[in-house]
């Protein structure tokens, strides 16, 4: 006969030692959040940030039209995929080639060419020892680019990046130093301008007071906010499960900015989020705010200021500092209010709660959330925190029929629902089972005949759980701790962590199926790359083509690479999903679409892989060719002296990245 190990109260699990031990685990503190590898929480910042020197204001010009009206594409700090933005996107009409002049006194100590990323990139070390960045450059001027040109030939490269000494190529302040342009992953013609640190931080070009080329006199704009549970107890609403609350109408005038009018009822420990954007004068762009601050009955409780982020190991941290699951599962990118488990960027002060507020019973909270911009608009968001224990309460949906299960897996806890059409006054139990053992929990509450159950997973996974005559498996096959090497593996794969490889605890969901491996959900992020290790269980003949590959649901593939080991093959992965083993043998394909007095340009593709390599050679001497991957071209340029005339017979070589060669042979 089966044993109930405990009797699951309706709101909150108490996790008893013996019952920890029952199930062969060891006992964890549950008093944090989603605790990490060491179970111990991580420092604000592991690294502190470099001392950043004093900038007098109108220490650095304007890199565009300096002294005349000027418009932002984008801000310092917006929100996009996997990274913050690190600079300042400025608009160039609408066109490439306008004048790039040197912000301040300095020499060139780095450039880059490159058809992906900052495209081809400008950098220009100034006294004080910060670095301006000048992305997405259509030409560099001056000494510095013969240099680039009399390398790319002796290297017999395009994309090369070259690092000079203090004394190689000095420039002044308001030199040309490049043309703007439309290279690498830019989406339109536009110069990236950045401000660094020694040691790589980016900086906000805008917190030394502006330029007055760039006028903002709008104040920021609340889209939603939303009040999320942090712990087991916690509800919102009498719901375990993220509120969004969608302000009708505009701020109110004056400065007044937004009320929600009815309070919310709340209990626990919970966290806010926010969704917005700022806007500055003329431009209709969306940008970020540099600036959020939540005072809660007048004391501060969070802040957080996008002054200084250090690249590139604090890019990928904005899947932290923002709900990443909630905007793949529900298209919107909300910020968090508190620094969650796993982020040690140094953007925050908070207390000891790191932004959680606890939430009691009969207490009110006045919240106040100020959005602010670089310009010193702010706007407030006002609402009210009711607290209210939560009770069992039952709600009936007619349109329930017949029973059915679902669960998921929030931060640590097991969040079962149960589609339940009993009239009973109080839900049915839920039984979860790990071997001989049983664990029966009754529902913490039901709306619309939707049981919901609540089970901290840190007390043992569950083989299965059971209502009625539903029984399902639990999928999740490991915890997987971060902040330490790991290893877990089953017969078809193995995933290899790195300490930085989580963000957080992971429970993690694999599968095989006909050369298809799923490595969990790419909901959940990375934070730096996972080793992907795939056993075929057919033997691979063409290793030397074949590839693991990413694979979309709509038929997409994206080439990850690998490197084979008799019958397994290894890669380092940088999102969860779904991946196959392709074999690449078709060559990428070239033609030759315009010769002229402007150049050669060639239209260029490749099926599978991806193009790797290309080499023009014209009378048997090599000409330099730039690529453009947005348009699949490969195009000489007009202003290259060094190279041999495009007169007599040619040929192009390509090369993708499965080794497959196309040859182009033609006479111009």
């Amino acid at each position: 006969m089966l044993h109930t190990f405990f009797k699951a109260q309706p709101r909150l699990l108490s996790l008893t030692l013996p019952f920890l031990l029952l199930l062969g685990l060891q006992p964890v503190s549950c008093g944090g959040q989603e605790p990490d590898s060491s179970a111990k929480p991580k420092p604000a910042s592991t690294t502190p940030p470099d001392a950043v020197p004093a900038v007098p204001k109108g220490y650095f010009l304007f890199p565009i039209k300096p002294g005349q009206p000027n418009y932002l594409a984008a801000s310092m700090g917006e929100l996009r995929p996997n990274h913050f933005h690190g600079g300042l996107d400025i608009k160039t009409d609408g066109r490439v080639d306008l004048p790039v002049y040197a912000s301040a006194d300095g020499y060139v100590s780095r450039l880059k060419q490159s058809s992906f990323g900052y495209g081809n990139v400008l950098y220009i070390t100034h006294p004080n020892g910060l670095t301006t960045v000048y992305g997405h450059l259509n030409h560099f001027r001056g000494p510095v680019a013969e240099e680039l040109r009399r390398q790319q030939y002796e290297k017999q490269t395009y994309e090369l990046e070259l690092f000079f000494k203090p004394d190689q190529f000095p420039v002044k302040r308001g030199e040309v130093v490049a043309l703007s342009g439309n290279t690498g992953g830019s989406a339109g013609p536009h110069v990236h301008w950045e401000v660094r640190t020694a040691q790589d931080h980016q900086l906000n070009p805008l917190q030394w007071g502006g330029f007055p080329e760039i006028q903002d006199h709008v104040a920021p704009i609340l889209q939603a906010f939303a009040v999320e549970p942090l712990s087991i107890d916690a509800r919102v609403e009498g719901k375990f499960g993220k509120q969004v609350f969608v302000p009708k109408g505009a701020a109110l005038p004056n400065g007044g900015g937004y009320v929600w009018a009815d309070t919310i009822p709340g209990y626990g420990t919970v966290g806010l989020l926010l969704q917005g954007f700022d806007r500055f004068d003329v431009v209709w762009n969306k940008y970020g705010f540099q600036k959020v601050d939540v005072l809660v009955n007048g004391q501060p409780l969070y802040s957080h200021v996008v002054d200084d982020i250090p690249f590139p190991e604090g890019a990928r941290q904005i899947n932290r500092h923002t709900d990443y699951e909630w905007r793949f599962m529900n298209g919107r990118l909300m910020e968090k209010l508190f620094v969650d488990d796993g982020n040690d960027l140094s953007i925050y002060t908070t207390g000891p709660s790191k932004g959680r507020l606890r939430v009691e019973d009969g207490k009110l909270y006045n919240v106040e959330v100020r959005m602010a911009d670089s310009y010193g608009n702010m706007t407030p968001l006002r609402f009210v925190l009711r607290g209210q224990q939560p009770a069992y309460t039952k709600t009936r949906s007619a349109a329930v029929k017949t029973p059915a299960l679902r669960y998921d897996v929030s931060r640590n806890l097991l969040v079962a629902t149960v589609a339940d059409p009993d009239t009973a006054a109080v839900g049915g139990n839920l039984t979860l089972y790990k071997g001989d053992r049983r664990l029966t929990l009754k529902p913490s509450y039901t709306q619309q005949s939707q049981n919901v159950y609540l089970y901290d997973l840190r007390a043992g996974r569950p083989d299965s759980m059971q209502f009625g005559s539903i029984t399902k498996l639990f999928d999740r096959q490991a915890l997987i701790p971060s902040g330490q090497d790991f290893s877990f593996a089953t017969a078809t794969m193995n995933l290899g962590f790195k300490p930085k490889t989580l963000f957080d605890t992971l429970y993690v969901q694999t599968s095989y199926k006909a050369g298809l491996w799923t490595v969990h959900m790419p909901r959940t992020p990375l934070y730096e790359t996972l080793r992907l290790t795939l056993k075929p269980e057919t033997e691979v003949t063409d290793k030397v083509r074949s590839a693991i590959y990413g694979v979309t649901a709509k038929g997409g593939k994206a080439y990850v690479g690998g490197k084979w080991d008799g019958n397994t093959i290894s890669a380092n992965i940088k999102t969860f999903g779904q991946f196959r083993i392709l074999t690449d043998t078709i060559a990428p394909s070239a033609r030759l679409i315009s010769k002229g007095a402007a150049g050669l340009v060639f239209k260029v593709g490749d099926d599978l892989s991806g193009l790797a390599s290309y080499k023009l050679e014209v009378n048997g001497q090599f000409r330099l060719l730039r690529f453009e991957h947005k348009n699949s071209t490969l195009f000489t340029e007009r202003d290259d002296k060094l190279g041999p005339a495009l007169r007599g017979p040619a040929t192009l070589h390509i090369t993708d990245q499965a080794g497959n060669e196309k040859t182009l042979s033609f006479t111009l």
